[in-house]
């Protein structure tokens, strides 16, 4: 089991104290990352198998308890997974396709599987009115209508998706379309195309995690950093370019991912391809955030993914968040002779006319003010429809942190468009199709989205902090989409959970 450690309030109180003493100290750390050796070899999360029989596409997920062996812990940790000890499985599956996941859980007490960044109908989503009893099987079906992307799968259950993930259970699904099957991109998976789930995890003396609930914002940063499960990873690279697919997995900390001496090319954000590459010398994520990055390599040399100094924004204490903490995450090792790699080019998908978002065609505008664990003055509450959607509209989300702590911003069902942060354009990272979105505090970011295809007056999506002690605390909000003229139908779940199958 997880142990847990409290401070005394006293202490945490103390300690608060004198980091407001010593905020704008850029050296200091209470959050800071114990150094590594890299020398165990990263692992690869599978594919998952699939069947396809009468056009469906159909995987199968089991979440299971486990023991996993991390390198430089004593003895083995207990942690959960899909289809194994720690993590799952690769989904993967093309535009168009229709696609089934058979979901089995076999842990002591109920879960959820959310399927992160995908647009599906709101009884598929599998957010905390999808609940599956222990011992109990769910089966989501779904057609796939959105742009080729990486995305994600974790636990969605109200009050415990901190400790579901934290515990190890995550995975990647990844979306093909006729863009990016044509691209001049590294591409295959495992080889130069890498998936990288990035976490922080804190180990006892016996090897077991800890999660602790000691106060710390915006959630406890573990102090040993993995990729894939794997501490201390390495990588052996054979072609002159490899393609990172970057998760943010971790359930609070913020990255920002670096190369020593080079540039980084960014292709993709949380939603999809961006529209040209974009050179980049860093690339910050937030728990949750996706990027996918091109890197090159010379012949014989190793070099190390990077996470500098993280820029939090006014925050009041930012080496209390993490924002101090520079260390290694992975390892590359290139060989002595590379195999050659096209410059990052792809073509305009064609579907891109009618994914685009456009502003003029926004008839709504919606504040969301993020403030303790509340938005928009109220904590989560399953049995209240807190927003109510047309399906086909447009609509301007004007988003805002109002405390001095870090905060994300996470929608369910659907990629939006940053327009602007404070009335300025967004920079060149943030112009592409997203998900999920840091929140400096005390600046306006508006977000474009579009609600299509799928109305259900009694079941509702998400909007929540993807910090995910926040969430659980009550950061979290309910909308529906629905046909005009439904109103009278909009309610909420008088339950929420699946029966065992």
């Amino acid at each position: 089991m997880i142990g847990r450690r409290r401070k005394p309030a006293i202490a945490t109180a103390t300690l608060v104290v004198a980091a407001l003493a010593l905020t704008g100290c850029d050296s200091i750390s209470v959050t800071s990352v114990a150094e590594q050796n890299f020398v165990n070899e990263l692992a690869i999360p599978p594919l998952a198998p699939s069947t396809v029989e009468n056009g469906v596409r159909t995987f199968q997920l089991s979440a299971q308890t486990g023991e996993t062996e991390f390198a430089g812990v004593d003895g083995e940790s207990e942690t959960w997974g899909y289809n194994g000890a720690l993590l799952g499985p690769t989904l993967r599956a093309a535009r168009g396709e229709q696609v089934a996941v058979e979901v089995a859980n076999q842990l002591p007490e109920a879960t959820s599987v959310h399927w992160h960044g995908m647009h599906l109908p709101a009884k598929m989503d599998g957010g905390p009115h999808q609940m599956i009893a222990p011992g109990g099987t769910w089966r989501p079906t779904w057609t796939i209508d959105q742009p080729a992307a990486t995305l994600w799968y974790h636990p969605h259950p109200h009050g415990e998706t901190e400790e579901h993930v934290y515990r190890g259970l995550a995975g990647l699904f990844l979306l093909d379309d006729d863009a990016s099957l044509a691209a001049e991109l590294p591409s295959e998976y495992g080889v130069d195309d890498l998936p990288l789930i990035v976490q922080d995890k804190e180990f006892d003396r016996d090897g077991e995690l800890v999660l602790r609930h000691d106060g710390s914002e915006p959630g406890m940063l573990g102090d040993t950093v993995m990729v894939n499960g794997t501490v201390g990873a390495y990588r052996e690279v054979t072609t002159e370019r490899v393609r990172l697919r970057l998760l943010n997995g971790s359930t609070a900390r913020t990255y920002t991912f670096e190369m020593p001496d080079r540039s980084m090319t960014m292709i993709a954000s949380d939603g999809g391809l961006l529209d040209a590459p974009v050179e980049m010398d860093q690339v910050r994520l937030a728990p949750g955030e996706r990027a996918e990055v091109v890197v090159g390599f010379e012949p014989g040399e190793t070099v190390r993914l990077h996470s500098a100094k993280t820029q939090l924004g006014g925050i009041a204490v930012p080496f209390a968040s993490g924002g101090n903490d520079e260390f290694d995450v992975l390892e590359f090792r290139a060989a002595d002779t590379l195999m050659p790699s096209p410059e990052p080019a792809w073509p305009q998908s064609s579907d891109a006319a009618t994914d685009a978002l456009h502003e003029h065609e926004a008839s709504v505008t919606r504040p969301f003010v993020l403030n303790t664990r509340e938005i928009n003055g109220e904590q989560m509450d399953m049995s209240r429809i807190d927003e109510v959607v047309y399906v086909g509209d447009t609509e301007v989300w004007e988003v805002r942190s109002s405390q001095p702590i870090p905060h994300s911003f996470h929608i369910h069902d659907v990629q939006f468009r940053v327009l602007s942060i404070d009335g300025e354009a967004p920079p060149p990272e943030l112009s592409g199709r997203k998900d999920t979105i840091y929140l400096e505090p005390d600046r306006e970011y508006r977000l474009l989205v579009r609600f299509e295809d799928y109305v259900d007056p009694e079941v509702p999506y998400m909007y929540h902090c993807h910090m995910l002690l926040h969430e659980d605390e009550g950061m979290m909000g309910q909308f529906v989409v629905i046909e005009r003229g439904d109103e009278a139908a909009v309610r909420a779940p008088e339950h929420a959970g699946h029966a065992a199958s």
